[in-house]
């Protein structure tokens, strides 16, 4: 939880959690200024982007809420479909109604129809407001064994323990029989009962605390006659597994940063040479920049006088001519040659989620057909300081390291697929002594990246604040130069960025921001110093100030392509026949699939088939049973790996809930604003799984 004190007046201030030194001053009790979202606590292993994102929902005290009745908190207001006609023939299709056949619609009395709600008040359901309250008295489980076992006992045979540094004055439980009977919950039987860790590795990491200990331990006669409770390996098995080292690290991980070394970090042992060069370098430039075009140089020769009344593009042209570029300090250092990376219609692209494009996640999307994989935003200043929670971003699968697919019409240039992988690494910063220090230490301690991206279209209120995100749209100079620096200190490893429309509604930015980040701005190309290096541009069609609402036209971000560089698009794909659109309409080389994918991960194989997949609800069982093996392999099998991996779950289900099979609906392609009526499925599985009350989810194991 973050620390919070109370200020002047009743007000509270907390902690930020994208820095440190700083802290946030939240309204009066009582005081609301916005309707706000459901609660969610904060956790000790958020990220610093999930913590952030959960205070500007919650405010400080971020619990979860409960309305009383058992159903959870809902994200979107629930619809309904009392007094829905049930005519023979399709419906005319409605804006905001994913229309459901009606063979398959039901009745809930005393709750309005979404259908007539949206006639009256023109496809826009204003009636938003619940009763909220902090539920202070709510008492929540724990993910924690009631005895919890001592690290020297939890692998060891029950009669050769490790010796335990603290002897007698140790805290933790020393017996064995009494933690498994009195300490643990009894084993869960999912999997018929078989340890994911262990079926993966032949041994499993966390030995006895592992909640299907059952599959891997047995009990065996000694010499003596007694009874001793064991583990049990698989050689073969473990012989083919990951190295001793890494045990603790999940099954197949890579780009694994050792505890030492972010002790390191956080001590500011590790130092970043080139990245503090290059920064002194931009700075005394900028200086000199300034001087020169905009007049502030004390010591104008001939050629400033002329141009004194000219624009900074005339001054910019006659300095050139009189070769005034020598008065310029040259770079400490120049970027090196950079890795090749390719986008085509074949490589569709998994967008950075918050909280939700962890790890498993991306592992399932890969198997179902996803080329390009990102890491969630990751924010600079927690990686510099070493912070666990930010640094577990950046592990992948060995899954996304393969090439990606491809496919081109025409050979790509000094493009080798052999030597290209899927995951890269998005960062998020404010400064460019921020951006710079973290790329130098990504490209040193990840070793797996394709690439690295900064953000610079989160719409995150505390990101905003920080200068980070999406308020870099309005600094376009700040963000050339951080994008140069990152480029220059990156070694093999491109730079991309990721940017929105602008910050306002009806003000686009994106065309000419684009054109600056591909070619350089005016005065850096007057100066000769080329573009600022940057592999490719995605373009979320949205300003800042939409956030996720109003669907995107693909034509804005044709207008913003100007063919010098990879050009990807985002923004409400559901579908192929989304996909295929942005790829005809926004001329994008690709399109990054981001809701999309939270809803239906298979939306890969569909874009791949060129065809909607009218997945069974037994095939989308399977997919969460995948998800949940993922789970435990990455966070382990402990009480504290199932509570991690049942918390990730649960917020996938969130979005999951929300697909409507094709063959229910009325009218295609679907639409991801779309929201359904209340409906049946086809079977009691896919009704269940169409439910948003985490009763129904129970209900579905």
């Amino acid at each position: 939880m973050t620390d919070s004190i109370h200020g002047i007046n009743g007000a509270s201030e907390t902690v930020n959690p994208l820095d440190s030194s700083s802290k946030l001053r939240q309204p009066s009790p009582g005081v609301q200024l916005e309707p706000a979202h459901p609660q969610q606590r904060i956790l000790p292993g958020d990220s610093a982007t999930t913590r952030a994102e959960k205070i500007e929902r919650n405010g400080t005290h971020a619990e979860y809420s409960d309305d009383g009745d058992g159903s959870p908190p809902a994200k979107r207001q629930k619809v309904d479909t009392s007094g829905i006609p049930c005519p023979s023939e399709p419906r005319e299709r409605m804006r905001g109604v994913a229309q459901v056949k009606s063979e398959y619609l039901i009745h809930v009395p005393g709750r309005k129809s979404v259908e007539d709600g949206d006639r009256q008040s023109g496809g826009k359901n204003k009636s938003r407001n619940k009763d909220r309250g902090q539920n202070t008295a709510r008492t929540f489980g724990s993910s924690r064994d009631s005895l919890q076992l001592c690290m020297s006992r939890s692998s060891s045979p029950e009669f050769s323990p490790r010796d335990c540094k603290f002897g007698d004055k140790c805290k933790y439980e020393h017996d064995l029989r009494r933690y498994l009977k009195e300490g643990k919950r009894e084993d869960v039987t999912t999997f018929s009962g078989m340890c994911p860790i262990w079926d993966a590795k032949g041994t499993c990491s966390v030995g006895w605390r592992c909640r299907f200990v059952g599959s891997h331990s047995k009990e065996r006669d000694t010499e003596d006659g007694r009874k001793e409770l064991v583990l049990l390996e698989d050689a073969a098995r473990r012989a083919k597994s990951d190295q001793e080292a890494v045990m603790d690290e999940g099954v197949g991980v890579v780009n694994i940063v050792s505890s030492k070394t972010k002790m390191d970090l956080k001590k500011h042992a590790i130092k970043t040479p080139k990245a503090d060069a290059y920064n002194d370098w931009l700075i005394k430039r900028q200086k000199e920049v300034d001087d020169r075009f905009r007049g502030k140089d004390g010591d104008k020769d001939e050629n400033d006088s002329e141009a004194k009344g000219g624009t900074v593009e005339e001054r910019a042209t006659n300095e050139i001519l009189g070769d005034n570029r020598a008065r310029y300090t040259e770079p400490p250092f120049l970027p090196s040659e950079k890795k090749r990376i390719y986008y085509g219609p074949e490589t569709p692209v998994l967008a950075p989620l918050t909280t939700q494009g962890n790890l498993p996640f991306r592992r399932l999307c890969v198997e179902l057909g996803a080329q390009v994989t990102w890491s969630e935003m990751a924010m600079g200043l927690p990686l510099l300081q070493g912070e666990k929670s930010e640094w577990a971003l950046m592990k992948a699968h060995e899954s996304e390291t393969l090439p990606p697919r491809y496919r081109p019409t025409s050979v790509v240039e000094e493009y080798d697929n052999s030597r290209d992988l899927r995951f890269g690494a998005q960062i998020a910063g404010n400064k460019p002594w921020n951006t710079l220090k973290t790329t130098e230490v990504l490209t040193a301690l990840c070793p797996h990246l394709r690439a690295i991206d900064l953000n610079c279209g989160c719409p995150i209120d505390l990101v905003y604040r920080q200068g980070a995100g999406s308020a870099l749209l309005d600094s376009p100079g700040k963000l050339e130069k951080m994008l140069r620096g990152m480029n220059a200190v990156s070694q093999e490893i491109p730079v991309t960025v990721k940017i929105r429309m602008g910050t306002k509604d009806g003000k686009p930015t994106a065309e000419k921001l684009v054109e600056r980040l591909a070619l350089g701005g005016p005065e850096i190309q007057q100066l000769g110093e080329g573009p600022a290096g940057v592999a490719a541009i995605t373009l979320h069609g949205r300003s800042r100030q939409q956030r996720y609402t109003r669907k995107p036209d693909p034509r804005q971000l044709s207008s913003s392509n100007n063919g010098k560089v990879y050009f990807v698009g985002n923004g409400d794909c559901y579908s192929h026949v989304d996909y295929n659109e942005h790829i005809a309409h926004g001329k994008v080389d690709s399109v990054m699939v981001a809701r999309g994918a939270l809803i239906k991960p298979w939306i890969f194989e569909e874009i791949e088939q060129g065809q909607y997949l009218d997945k069974s609800a037994t095939q989308r069982l399977a997919y969460i049973e995948k998800y949940a093996k993922y789970g435990l392999e990455n966070w382990g099998s402990d009480e504290i790996g199932v509570g991690i991996t049942r918390r990730f779950l649960l917020e996938w289900l969130s979005f999951a809930c929300r697909y409507v099979p094709v063959g229910l609906l009325e009218h295609l392609p679907p639409h991801i604003q779309d929201r359904p009526p209340a409906h049946k499925g086809r079977n009691e599985l896919e009704t269940l799984l169409s439910s948003d009350n985490y009763k129904d989810w129970i209900k579905i194991r």
